[in-house]
């Protein structure tokens, strides 16, 4: 890459940055009236992924009403424009705010885990607002370090700018390439990590390797944080968060395993996706629907000669 595309990419993430950075200093009540503009637009107008949406719903409750359908749909839509805002605002929230936002019920739990020198993985699901999860960090023992696996981004101004919005309460983000060799680094040097797992989108055709029932739907999963949890002996323990009313969180942890190397293959996983499974029809419209997260087929429709 020469100078000139690296002042391109420089001047095109201070420009993305500078606009989403004076967005950020509105408070809440502005960014929700955006909000209810962006789901105007984006629902009636736009109609972003309206027919995945409307799909992945319907696959997922299939004895549900066309009308609960619907429901469940717009819900989705008005949600997904409020976690936009809300990301946006992580560049400019006290830390007194958002921990007022965004609480957890049981953080004693993971601190048992890693008091004996044990790291922990946290897995959870693209639901709720993922992103204010990053706020764990001010309720772990001391010495205690957390965090998250992120995938790169294509953009390279948005990679960096959803970097600075992850790392906004001292998590660390960890590309996922890197992830295994970091945990060891870690593990070396007699750190205690939690690291946060969202694993439960669409894994690449050529990695995915295990299929369960997700949503009554096949779906293949992605198995990583098994593996690596199993490899270095790590707890690993979900997140079912509750959205109490806009814009407030709470979280509430639960074990998956103490111990990661002691349980047979695949069973991690399906105990995550079951929790994730009881998580997302307490309250549908809260999850990531407009991911082709089914795209691949088990068992693929031969095409007629």
């Amino acid at each position: 890459m020469d100078d000139g595309e690296r002042n391109k990419k420089s001047i095109g993430y201070k420009l993305l940055y500078g606009v989403t950075y004076l967005h950020a200093l509105l408070p809440f009540s502005v960014l929700y009236l955006i909000s209810d503009i962006l789901y105007l637009l984006i629902y009636y107008v736009v109609r972003y992924r309206r027919k995945l949406v409307r799909r992945n719903i319907k696959n997922s409750f299939p004895c549900e009403s066309e009308k609960k359908i619907i429901r469940i749909e717009k819900d989705f839509y008005r949600h997904l424009c409020d976690y936009f805002v809300e990301t946006i605002k992580t560049l400019h929230i006290s830390d007194e705010e958002v921990q007022k936002r965004m609480k957890f019920e049981n953080p004693e739990m993971i601190n048992r885990l890693t008091a004996s020198g044990n790291s922990c993985i946290l897995s959870l699901g693209h639901y709720a607002n993922w992103e204010w999860v990053t706020t764990l960090g001010f309720h772990l023992s001391p010495g205690v370090k957390q965090g998250l696996v992120y995938k790169e981004l294509h953009s390279n101004a948005f990679d960096k700018l959803f970097l600075e919005i992850r790392g906004r309460f001292q998590a660390i983000p960890i590309e996922m390439n890197s992830l295994y060799r970091k945990l060891i680094e870690s593990r070396n040097n007699g750190e205690r990590v939690v690291v946060g797992f969202l694993t439960d989108q669409r894994p690449p055709k050529s990695t995915g390797h295990y299929w369960t029932t997700f949503m009554n739907q096949d779906a293949v999963v992605q198995t990583g944080m098994e593996r690596i949890a199993k490899l270095l002996s790590f707890s690993i323990v979900y997140l079912d968060i509750t959205k109490v009313k806009r814009g407030y969180y709470v979280g509430k942890f639960y074990v998956i395993t103490p111990d990661a190397s002691n349980e047979p293959e695949f069973e991690i996983m399906e105990r995550y996706i079951n929790k994730l499974e009881e998580t997302i029809k307490k309250e549908p419209a809260y999850y990531l629907w407009s991911h082709n997260r089914w795209k691949f087929k088990k068992y693929p429709v031969e095409k007629q000669s």
